[in-house]
């Protein structure tokens, strides 16, 4: 392989003359042989290379536009300085000048600026005086940051030799000042990600633990001690040599990910987006089987700027107590002989105190119990990560070290700053071997936001939250329960062991309970306690799939679901599970809707464990009681009872038990006065569940289903469940619960009006058109989703229920209801739900003759809806 010297200078860099074709096509090769060269030679070599060729070719142009002539110096600074560039890096030069610029001059600087732009190098530039950057850089901490690593590339060399001493200077910017300024724009750097690094499209380069915060560490470090590389801050004592290496084995892998994202975006680009991931996976070594390479490299990421992210704290925090603050001794209170309170922080004051590992434990049981501790010292930080890295065994094997967890666990503020701390610092992992291993574990979808033990950690912190009373406005029903049940560790501890045995292979939450139930036994939790979590860890689907996907109004819907849950102790810790793990999965797909059909299915199940489950609902009962209270909703609306009973007398005994008494009134006064030559579409104007109602009551026909569903969609409403209900005299009584794309309810009058008023003319034409599914767009072409199309027994043989799962796109729901059609299949209802790239839809439905459908009706539908919707 040729060194990069002799590769540019093959490829003629130092010919006499090039034009910008000639510099685009070299740089084209070159881009050739850093992509070869990118398997088998190291990150920083490359980098280095890719800055020595454009060293070269600037220097090439800087000549050929006789710059060399005047008093003016060409300086890389940034990244560029570094002799860090990657393949579509910005290249941030200086052009450093004397105070007087001629004109002759700025005629030759622009015009050498405008031939690097015609090159195609993605060019940062400024043109300053010695005076104007010391101005400009200490009005800004970015600029001064970008001349701290300043390089000549070529031109006047006393020039950048009069500018370099100055910026080291405390008049420049102090150390002090800096680190301030530094660890403010970091501060405000991770708020744009909302304190988390474990969303799953990070930016490798902004990111919390990012290449960013390696570089900080650097920066801040090096403006104190005036060093040039981390090296020298092994000798200043303020990195150990460990802790050096564990940063650039971090920073070469964010590098060489960094590095192959480029090649495959084709640009700038340093979001690792779901476009890109299989492909990066791919030129990293990890294979190219798809989803489970993307997930094995996203786990190794994690895990470094998870270590990043943990140096990056440590080494700014000891920077501020140690070095900038080492003339002002701060208040130190004793805890116990092995802790001290420092200015909040916890301190070691025994170098060998974690020797014994279940020091660790009792350490955080300590920032539990005394609230004025609110957080860890650097110090103590850096002898923890030493004794966690000298741990033999795991940390539960140890019985006081189990003691102190289950003290920590069941403490009124142990789920709080401990549990976050114990997450942040991978003790967790350290004590559950089974932790250890989701940490980092990512799923290749668009549902799941976060890693597994990120997403858990969100999880266990919803349900402590529930137990603090002063957010008990936010989720008042689990409030409520969290707060008067007597053991809510049992509620944690399910929290913990929900999602832990994910990535194995097999059933996680089979999995997960048998782990749930063998930690309960070394933890000596009595047996009630330990089936109890393993039961939630089991179960902690259930009622999320029963809310979303079964009709929960059904009476058999919630005696079965009944049948598994068996009492209101279960009912309550499953409720509160389920509200906590959906609002951790992904919380910009958590809405009304959702929270409503939760609240619904544990009030319904509530009453039905009151009522007996053995006991079932007297329908005619029910029927009566909807129709007269309905009656009793109209009354004010002195309707002629004749008239009312007549239109009622047309609709089937299922309408009135699929319909609340608001929603028959509603209906029924709209009904009584309209052409029915005409289709009637009503919008509700106040939410139902958390959505919106769309009712339509037009003349039965073919496409009716298909048609509305298309046109929702068109106008950016998602579906997400529907009524299907046809008259005695072959009227549809059809209603749809719609969001917008925000996730709530319609508020917006007009819009309502004219959705409905599209519907209507729709709905009024002589022939509905066909519709067609549209193309699967460029993100989700990333995820690889046969349909799958299910039959659930719901033990009845006036119906079928059918499951879809199938890879979700705009059309997606109009056109199954298209093949529904073409198969003469009638619609009773659906539930519309769509986890990320995945819809998975349930309806119900029966053939032609109303009735279940064959085997034969199932596998010709199976077929169709495979052929038509697969993407």
């Amino acid at each position: 392989m040729l060194v990069p010297t002799e590769y540019t200078d093959k490829l003629a860099i130092t010919a006499a003359q090039l034009s910008s074709s000639d510099i685009c096509q070299l740089s084209e090769t070159f881009s050739h042989w850093l992509k070869q060269a990118f398997e088998v030679e190291d990150i920083t070599f490359l980098l280095s290379a890719r800055a020595q060729f454009v060293d070269k070719v600037l220097t090439k142009l800087w000549c050929q536009h006789q710059l060399d002539e005047y008093q003016i110096s060409l300086i890389a600074v940034g990244g560029y300085g570094r002799n860090e560039l990657h393949p579509h890096s910005d290249i941030d030069i200086l052009l450093l000048t004397q105070e007087q610029r001629d004109t002759a001059l700025e005629e030759r600087i622009s015009a050498f600026i405008t031939q690097l732009w015609d090159v195609k190098l993605d060019i940062g530039h400024s043109v300053r005086s010695v005076k104007e950057c010391l101005k400009q850089a200490v009005k800004d901490v970015t600029v001064a940051t970008n001349l701290m690593e300043m390089r000549l590339i070529c031109g006047n060399s006393a020039l950048s030799q009069q500018l370099q001493p100055l910026l080291k200077e405390d008049v420049f910017w102090s150390s002090q000042q800096f680190f301030v300024a530094k660890r403010q724009e970091q501060q405000k750097r991770h708020q744009q990600y909302h304190g988390a690094a474990y969303t799953l499209e990070p930016n490798l380069k902004s990111n919390p633990g990012g290449l960013r915060d390696i570089q900080t560490i650097g920066w801040v470090a090096k403006r104190h001690f005036v060093a040039d590389s981390l090296d020298e801050l092994v000798a200043h004592e303020y990195l150990t040599r460990n802790e050096y290496y564990e940063l650039l084995e971090c920073q070469d892998y964010l590098w060489r990910m960094r590095f192959a994202l480029h090649f495959v975006a084709g640009r700038n680009e340093n979001r690792l987006l779901f476009d890109y991931q299989a492909d990066v996976a791919k030129l990293l070594g990890f294979g190219d089987e798809g989803k489970a390479v993307v997930e094995r490299m996203m786990k190794r990421f994690f895990r470094v700027i998870a270590r990043v992210a943990e140096l990056n704290n440590m080494l700014l925090q000891h920077f501020q107590q140690v070095i900038l603050h080492q003339d002002k001794p701060l208040a130190s209170t004793t805890i116990n002989r092995d802790f001290d309170l420092i200015d909040g922080l916890i301190y070691a004051s025994n170098d060998r105190v974690f020797t014994r590992p279940e020091k660790l434990m009792e350490m955080f049981l300590l920032i539990a119990q005394e609230p004025k501790i609110k957080g860890i010292h650097s110090h103590t930080l850096r002898l923890m990560r030493n004794a966690r890295r000298r741990l033999i065994s795991v940390l539960s094997d140890y019985a006081k070290s189990r003691r102190l967890f289950m003290a920590i666990i069941r403490h009124p503020r142990g789920l709080g700053l401990p549990l976050t701390l114990m997450h942040k610092h991978s003790i967790l992992g350290a004590y559950l071997p089974e932790w250890r291993n989701i940490a980092g574990q990512m799923q290749f979808d668009l549902f799941h936001a976060y890693s597994v033990d990120e997403h858990s950690y969100r999880l266990i912190k919803n349900l402590y939250r529930f137990s603090q009373g002063e957010h008990n406005h936010e989720f008042p029903l689990c409030s409520k329960i969290v707060q008067r049940i007597r053991k809510p560790e049992v509620l944690y501890l399910a929290g913990i062991f929900h999602d832990i045995a994910k990535g194995r292979g097999g059933d996680h939450a089979k999995l997960g309970a048998v782990d749930a139930l063998n930690f309960s036994k070394m933890h000596q939790l009595n047996n009630h306690d330990g089936k109890m979590i393993s039961w939630l860890v089991k179960h902690h689907l259930l009622m999320s799939v029963t809310a979303q996907r079964r009709d929960i109004s059904d009476p058999d819907v919630i005696r079965q679901f009944g049948e598994i849950v068996r009492d209101e102790a279960h009912l309550d810790y499953l409720y509160c599970l389920t509200v906590a793990d959906m609002r951790a999965t992904n919380e910009s797909l958590w809405n009304s809707w959702k929270a409503n059909l939760l609240e619904e299915l544990y009030f319904n199940t509530k009453r039905a464990f009151r009522r007996g489950l053995e006991k079932p609902v007297d329908l005619r009962a029910k029927i009566r009681e909807n129709q007269d209270m309905a009656m009793t909703l109209l009354a004010e609306q002195h309707l002629d009872n004749e008239i009312l009973q007549k239109l009622w007398r047309e609709f089937k005994a299922d309408y009135f038990l699929r319909y609340s008494p608001a929603q028959i009134a509603w209906h029924s006064r709209n009904i009584i006065g309209h052409d029915k030559r005409k289709p009637l579409v009503l919008i509700s104007t106040t939410p139902y569940r958390g959505g919106t109602e769309v009712f339509i009551y037009t003349k039965g026909r073919s496409g009716i289903f298909a048609t509305t569903v298309a046109l929702l969609s068109g106008k950016k409403l998602s579906i997400h469940d529907a009524k299907i209900i046809t008259s005695k005299t072959g009227y549809t009584l059809n209603t749809f619960v719609v969001l917008d794309s925000h996730g709530k309810a319609i508020n917006d009058s007009y819009r309502a009006q004219e959705t409905a008023a599209a519907l209507a003319r729709k709905l009024s034409q002589q022939s509905l058109s066909d519709v067609t599914l549209q193309p699967i767009s460029k993100r989700l072409k990333q995820f690889k989703l046969p349909t799958q199309v299910s039959f659930i027994d719901n033990n009845t043989k006036r119906t079928t229920l059918v499951e879809i799962v199938a890879l979700d796109r705009p059309g997606l729901l109009a056109s199954i209801a298209q093949v529904f059609q073409d198969c003469k299949i009638k619609i009773h209802s659906a539930k519309i739900t769509t986890f990320g790239e995945k819809a998975e839809d349930v309806f119900t439905v029966s053939n032609s003759d109303n009735i279940a459908l064959t085997e034969a009706e199932q596998a010709e539908l199976t077929s169709r809806l495979c052929d038509d919707i697969s993407g």
